[in-house]
């Protein structure tokens, strides 16, 4: 049996107009908000910019410089980034740097923790400092999903973000293993993949329940960046999200829960939702479905014999 848990991020590649990252003229549907953070982004990264030495990146300089701190190129060139991708963060143009990129730039700019986090939150992206998360369930807990597997289990904290994952997890809707590490979140699938609506079944309950667990857990962290950050993509994507959210409907995570799957590959398999904390007043708690049939058994068996 294999357990699967989200790997380090890949060095980022040349995000040059056309290879995924967008960058073009001011949109027609551009928020004041929007243009505003931008704003903020490009005198943030020319501050920081400015305030580092070219030796700290080894950089020698064999002339005397005329501005202080780094070249735009030099900046671009360590992130490994087009320069004229780089200018137009600097220069406040309608760009969605990825999450690799914020990464690339934060490590090439010695950002400490703070600024890394204001740095995700100007660009309007999802901090995917999860990744420390992941990589911090212990082995012993790895141990256990390893052994419930042909049960679906897996590792969630408390913005539903999937630190770990058993093979019948990974099998059980989508396979988990082909979703970016920025989406691999229980929330933002339920309302932005479309596979996930289609066997999800009753989806609307399913949906409007997750929501208001969301609703809850966000009271302790109104104040954190990457929590207001996944509500507002999530709005952006989603107007049923929207719609749910602005209900203000409120439900803690329980146990017992139904809940009704449609493989493709095995067809219709039901659950009970069983929910662990790992710790007291931990929010991250490990998630096992159990199989409330032989029928649901026997097909999760074959689901994970078949996968290898």
């Amino acid at each position: 049996m294999v357990v699967y848990t989200v790997p380090r991020p890949e060095e980022p590649v040349d995000p040059s107009p056309g290879s995924g990252d967008a960058i073009g003229p001011e949109s027609r549907g551009d928020s004041d908000g929007a243009s505003v953070r931008r704003r903020e982004l490009a005198v943030f990264l020319r501050s920081r910019r400015e305030r580092m030495s070219p030796s700290e990146l080894g950089v020698v300089a064999v002339t005397r410089r005329r501005t202080p701190g780094l070249r735009r190129e030099e900046v671009a060139q360590h992130a490994g980034m087009s320069v004229t991708w780089y200018t137009a963060l600097e220069q406040a143009r309608d760009v969605r740097p990825s999450p690799q990129v914020l990464n690339a730039l934060a490590r090439t700019l010695r950002l400490d923790h703070d600024e890394r986090h204001h740095l995700y939150r100007l660009a309007g992206a999802a901090d995917d400092a999860v990744v420390t998360e992941c990589n911090a369930v212990s082995a012993e807990l790895h141990a256990v999903l390893d052994k419930l597997d042909p049960y679906p289990a897996c590792v969630q904290n408390g913005k539903f973000d999937l630190l770990a994952y058993n093979s019948a997890m990974r099998l059980l809707i989508t396979d988990l293993d082909e979703v970016p590490i920025a989406q691999r979140n229980c929330v933002w699938l339920t309302f932005t993949e479309p596979r996930w609506r289609e066997r999800i079944v009753d989806w609307e309950q399913a949906a409007a329940r997750q929501v208001a667990n969301l609703r809850v857990a966000m009271a302790e962290h109104v104040d954190d960046g990457r929590w207001k950050a996944l509500v507002s993509r999530l709005r952006a994507e989603s107007p049923e999200f929207a719609e749910l959210w602005d209900r203000h409907s409120v439900r803690g995570v329980d146990a017992g829960v139904p809940r009704q799957i449609d493989n493709p590959a095995t067809g219709r398999m039901t659950f009970t939702v069983s929910n662990t904390w790992v710790a007291p007043g931990s929010t991250t708690r490990l998630q096992v479905l159990l199989p409330a049939d032989p029928d649901t058994v026997e097909r999760l068996t074959r689901l994970v014999a078949d996968a290898g």
